[in-house]
């Protein structure tokens, strides 16, 4: 299995997890959340944060964008909604600079074609396609053309259709992510050893896209050998917004860094062999 090169990583076997902290709209779109946000992740080692994309007129389902939503600006429509959470050019333009300024890469899952010609005014990294998009063959198609590495992520999907978009997507610059869409997800609904099946299956960079309560089930995917963590981050999961409560607070996302960190340090390279710290205890217990 061949790694992904990601900005300045090679994401793969053998090669430190890439963390990502989605920020997604956690923002509630106001850009200095996103910028406070950005800081964090940068502070306590994140390889990179990711946000969304979205043209509401095209993203949101024409059943649901009269529907009346309670907001913190208000009662709107979930269009008008959508809109007031949305970045345009003069906030990425703020957080291109900022990642920059802080040394932390940036990109975003584009939930639409139009979206992925914006995103392709900025040298990001990489894209990523949502689990909701995954059956979504015009983007898909895009997000290929554009040459850039793309992450896909699996949730709410069956092998057959991940098996359509690999197909469409090729398997040269891409990476997996097994995730599931229940927010938050129970640890009985994690699967992890999805991570396995998906690595057999297509010979790509597979890792994991969390959106668990804690940081027992992101840890574990680790160990099973996921190359990517992703997992949302918030100033505050009481925060208004969808994604919060399955979100990590700002000291959760610095201890799955860091606990990320020790186990890939504990998984070792599976040779056996004496350790210099087990040598005196070897002379004073053996017996022979």
């Amino acid at each position: 299995m061949s790694a992904v090169r990601i900005g300045d990583r090679e994401v793969g076997p053998g090669r430190p997890v890439y963390t990502v902290a989605e920020i997604g709209i956690n923002h509630n779109g106001d850009v200095e959340i996103a910028k406070r946000l950005i800081e964090i992740a940068a502070r306590v080692g994140a390889d990179a944060v990711k946000f969304q994309k979205r043209t509401p007129e095209i993203a949101t389902p024409p059943d649901m964008r009269d529907t009346r939503r309670e907001t913190p600006w208000g009662e709107m429509t979930y269009l008008d909604y959508r809109h007031r959470v949305e970045f345009g050019l003069d906030e990425y333009q703020e957080i291109d600079r900022y990642c920059a300024e802080l040394g932390i890469a940036w990109f975003a899952s584009p939930w639409d074609v139009p979206s992925v010609d914006f995103l392709e005014k900025f040298d990001v990294v990489c894209h990523k396609v949502a689990s909701a998009s995954v059956t979504d063959r015009e983007l898909l198609t895009a997000l290929r053309d554009t040459g850039r590495p793309v992450i896909l992520s699996t949730g709410m999907s069956t092998m057959a259709e991940i098996d359509a978009a690999v197909e469409l997507l090729g398997t040269d610059r891409l990476v997996l992510l097994h995730a599931t869409s229940t927010y938050p997800c129970p640890p009985e609904e994690a699967n992890l050893r999805t991570i396995h099946t998906l690595a057999e299956r297509f010979g790509v960079p597979v890792g994991y896209s969390g959106h668990e309560r804690g940081l027992q089930v992101s840890i574990a995917a680790v160990a099973l050998g996921a190359c990517v963590v992703e997992r949302h981050v918030t100033l505050d999961r009481t925060m208004w917004g969808s994604d919060q409560a399955a979100s990590l607070e700002p000291d959760g996302l610095r201890r799955l860094v860091r606990d990320i960190r020790a186990v890939e340090a504990a998984l070792g390279d599976g040779v056996k062999r004496v350790f210099p710290g087990e040598e005196a205890p070897r002379r004073r217990l053996r017996r022979t």
